[in-house]
């Protein structure tokens, strides 16, 4: 298939969300209070740890979408539950988590995880238990085309699996051409944290940086657990680049990105949706300037978000919906969409069969939704590709630039 990259500004939006899709009990197994049969929704994120405001953020906005399907009464004869478990963005503890969500017949879906590692360790269980797995925030091309895709040879392997979130392929092509085109930049360092994420995003950005012109003036591997970067930072200032690109999370991008400047390395560090955080300016006193990208557009500048952020702040949950909080608003609704069409055609009632359906139903999904429109495309991709360019601008994120990135042609 022909490759082909362009950037083009539009309007629409994408968002990112994975959800799982479980086997539920027929309509008179479990009964609530109120004679309907109960539908759980299971959601793995990581609630505590250094992630956990990006978690939270994933489980109120779940916990949301499920309260107003249930006040509406958007599946007739079906009230809907949210079962959360933490997973401390651990794979184990991922895996473990799957398992006990499968092992619970009124599970009918799992909306989740944040990170793509813990994804490829409950992609298995999943599909074994014909169980719907869909994460707002999974952007590793290898979860839904393969392990060749860099070939073109793109297969899906877990047809239970679907996201919200655009891949890495196209967020790391993005920054690429961002840093080239918009930046100016002609040169970058490249820093990755050897995670699934980092090392696939890190990779991506260096492949088009590179096709356009662009000159990696050096490339280094750190610990997602490093907080002491003196040795990185005397290499990064010995190659003078105009950019530091950096593959990995907050935790450790906005103490590196800190010690950069305070070792005389003066140019922005730019990262992906993983570096989007109002946490990442809190651990970096120094991040005025800094770049990151996430998927879809701004919820703020979307008139369709506008109930979602009004309903998000009348729930009076804590903590911020922070970056998925959208596209996991969405990837639930999608979920509950899917579950209502089983319904549907099934005389009313959850079938034996309910997981199964619920996978079936979720590849035809399509509504307009929080962060635009939602559907899915053969491989369980979100057929957006919007991606927006942040920067940090007096102490918040500040939108700079928005726009669609189509790499290939994946017909």
């Amino acid at each position: 298939m022909r490759h082909r990259s362009l950037l083009i500004l539009t309007t629409a939006v994408t968002t990112g969300a994975l959800t799982l899709s479980a086997c539920g009990s027929r309509g008179d197994d479990n009964k609530s209070g109120e004679g309907k049969s109960t539908v759980v929704i299971g959601l793995d994120a990581p609630t505590t740890g250094e992630l956990s405001a990006l978690g939270l953020g994933i489980r109120n906005s779940a916990q949301l979408a499920i309260d107003n399907a249930n006040k509406a009464g958007e599946v007739k004869g079906v009230s809907f539950k949210l079962e959360a478990l933490d997973d401390k963005a651990l794979p184990n503890v991922g895996q473990q988590n799957a398992t006990k969500l499968a092992a619970d017949k009124n599970v009918l879906g799992v909306v989740g995880p944040l990170n793509s590692g813990v994804a490829q360790s409950m992609q298995q269980v999943s599909k074994q238990n014909d169980l719907t797995l869909i994460s707002p925030a999974n952007t590793t091309p290898d979860l839904t085309q393969g392990k060749d895709w860099k070939q073109n040879k793109r297969v899906r392997p877990f047809p239970t699996y679907f996201r919200t979130a655009t891949t890495d392929e196209v967020q790391g092509a993005f920054d690429g051409q961002y840093a080239w085109e918009k930046m100016k930049a002609k040169k970058a360092y490249v820093i990755d944290d050897q995670k699934t994420y980092g090392v696939g995003l890190a990779s991506s950005f260096k492949d088009q940086f590179g096709k356009l012109g662009g000159k990696i003036v050096g490339t280094e591997h750190v610990s997602p657990d490093d907080r002491d970067f003196k040795a990185v930072v005397s290499k990064v200032k010995s190659a003078k680049p105009d950019l530091v690109f950096y593959g990995g999370e907050y935790p450790a991008s906005g103490p590196l990105s800190q010690q950069l400047k305070d070792g005389g390395v003066t140019v922005p560090l730019m990262g992906g949706d993983g570096m989007y955080s109002a946490d990442y300016i809190k651990l970096n006193k120094k991040a005025q300037g800094d770049y990151a990208s996430s998927v879809g557009k701004p919820v703020e500048e979307l008139p369709s978000a506008k109930k979602f952020i009004a309903g998000y702040k009348a729930a009076g949950f804590k903590e911020a919906y922070e970056a998925y909080g959208g596209s996991t608003y969405d990837a639930t609704w999608a979920l509950i969409q899917a579950v209502k069409q089983v319904v549907q055609d099934n005389d009313g009632k959850l079938p034996d069969d309910a997981r199964k359906k619920v996978v079936d139903a979720m590849n035809k999904v399509t509504f307009d939704g929080v962060t635009g429109p939602i559907a899915f495309d053969k491989y369980g991709d979100t057929t957006n590709t919007m991606i927006t360019a942040y920067q940090v601008d007096k102490g918040a994120w500040a939108s700079r630039f928005s726009a669609e990135f189509k790499k290939f042609d994946k017909s």
